[in-house]
């Protein structure tokens, strides 16, 4: 199938007993038995839920993959990845992404004696120095939040494949409309469900995608066994959100073109970070592994005074003052004080995010409007 025709039908059964097109919301906690230890595939809702379970079904064909796993929110899903590890253990993970994943790693996992250095992953090669025998997983974001880097996915994967390590690639940027990262080389994907996937920001989820049985079966393990579990509401939130990925996609993309190209000839504006820039660095890779470019989009002014920054992100009628993004509705956002603050200011100036830098998540209204509220708000 094509990927328009998967996010329609991925996962969507009839309901045996009733014929309903759409997967019922299984809102119990429990299965009656017939006897002990015989039951009709279903025991307990935290292990098994019928509704989780076609949305894991659809995750996983439109990522390609043969398993998906839904969790409580994306740090969870990034959480239950990390507990594959055991301390001593060592992670590379790319030293621009999202704050909340740096936030677990450095304030959770580090305490529990695993170790992470975070690497500038636009190049490759800056992997291989930081490999050694107590390197199990890399972790790696693309486009990444909010500098809109890229990383070239098959590279990475051909340096994990050598040397025996997991690749786990955080794929909520593009979605799987616009990239899948497991036909590239990774063992995982992780999805913040909650942005493009869910897509009318009504719900908190996360995503894993696998193809090896054995992984897909210690991650279900740890679902299990800690618990962080959507329910049956949110699943089928999502599985909806799912049916209109492939057209919602095509309009974020539209509209941040047109964005982008607004604020770079706008006289007030520094620098736009879009990776669809044809003199963006990553813009080769980014065309080569991407469907599209996607609507999420950086800029500083050249006033780069965070009074100014502030002025503006107060100043928008159309676009929300809001954290997350990926909704149908667009949002501005001001990384250093929303979704990054986790990181020290030291890290974030090192990595390029300055104090005035504004994220943008261009939703699907039209583009005339957001340019004349951009417009206005920039004065």
């Amino acid at each position: 199938m094509k990927p328009g025709t998967k996010c329609i039908h991925a996962g969507a059964e009839p309901d045996p007993s009733t014929g309903a097109i759409m997967t019922p919301i299984y809102q119990t906690s429990t299965f009656v038995q017939e006897a002990p230890g015989k039951n009709k595939g279903f025991e307990y809702a935290r292990s098994q839920n019928p509704t989780r379970f076609a949305l894991e079904e659809a995750l996983a064909v439109i990522e390609n993959g043969k398993y998906g796993l839904a969790f409580s929110s994306g740090v969870a899903a990034t959480d239950a990845v990390i507990k594959l590890l055991q301390p001593g253990d060592e992670v590379i993970a790319a030293n621009d992404m999202y704050g909340g994943t740096y936030r677990l790693f450095t304030k959770i996992f580090e305490k529990f004696g695993i170790r992470f250095h975070y690497v500038n992953m636009q190049e490759a090669e800056n992997i291989q120095p930081y490999i050694n025998k107590n390197t199990k997983l890399i972790w790696t974001e693309t486009p990444t939040n909010p500098l809109i880097n890229i990383v070239d996915i098959a590279a990475v994967a051909a340096i994990t494949k050598a040397n025996n390590i997991l690749l786990c690639v955080d794929n909520t940027f593009a979605s799987p409309y616009l990239q899948n990262p497991l036909d590239l080389g990774a063992d995982i994907v992780m999805h913040s469900a909650t942005k493009y996937l869910g897509g009318h920001s009504d719900v908190i989820q996360g995503a894993l995608v696998m193809n090896d049985q054995a992984l897909r079966d210690q991650l279900y393990f740890i679902q299990k066994s800690c618990g962080a579990v959507p329910g049956p509401m949110d699943c089928f939130l999502v599985l909806r959100g799912i049916k209109t990925l492939h057209i919602r996609m095509q309009r974020h993309c539209e509209n941040g073109e047109k964005i982008a190209h607004f604020l770079r000839n706008h006289p007030k504006v520094g620098h736009v970070y879009w990776c669809g820039f044809n003199d963006h660095p990553g813009y080769a890779v980014a065309k080569k592994q991407m469907r599209g470019f996607g609507g999420m989009i950086s800029f500083t002014l050249k006033d780069d005074s965070v009074e100014t920054a502030m002025k503006l992100l107060s100043s928008t009628k159309v676009f929300a003052l809001a954290e997350s993004l990926g909704g149908v509705e667009s949002l501005i956002n001001h990384p250093a004080t929303m979704t990054h603050a986790s990181i020290p200011r030291e890290e974030r100036i090192k990595n390029g995010l300055s104090d005035s830098l504004i994220r943008l998540s261009v939703g699907i209204e039209d583009a005339e409007d957001l340019i004349d509220d951009l417009k206005s708000a920039i004065g």
